[in-house]
């Protein structure tokens, strides 16, 4: 026999809301997620990630490309290194950014085919 509680004038399951509550994230889970997406809720970051998605760049090159100051995008490229989206390697003097793996690509894929539905 089911079993069930009144919520206002909705009915629940408690075996199915006991069953979806045992299998959800952990709330450090939930946490780290969350903190993920905000590092995507700056067009600066985005900016930088599509150009990214192009093509490995300096620092200076995605300042042009974005219309941005080298300043400004060091400090967002370090937010994004933070998050692991970006990774760096040294050639001679440069400093080369690229995305940190296919996940990120991925990603902002996902969050472009979203708002074309919309």
């Amino acid at each position: 026999m089911e079993t069930f509680i009144k919520c206002d004038e909705e009915v629940s399951n408690i075996e199915l809301v006991n069953k979806v509550k045992n299998n959800l994230l952990s709330d450090e889970e939930i946490f780290d997620l969350a903190e993920l997406f905000k590092v995507f809720g700056d067009s600066t970051r985005m900016k930088i990630i599509n150009a990214l998605m192009k093509q490995d760049l300096c620092v200076c090159d995605i300042a042009l490309i974005t219309n941005s100051t080298p300043s400004a995008i060091s400090h967002q490229l370090r937010v994004l290194k933070q998050a692991k989206l970006v990774k760096y390697r040294k050639e001679g003097k440069s400093v080369i950014y690229s995305l940190d793996d296919e996940h990120v690509k991925e990603i902002f894929e996902k969050g472009r085919e979203h708002i074309e539905e919309i």
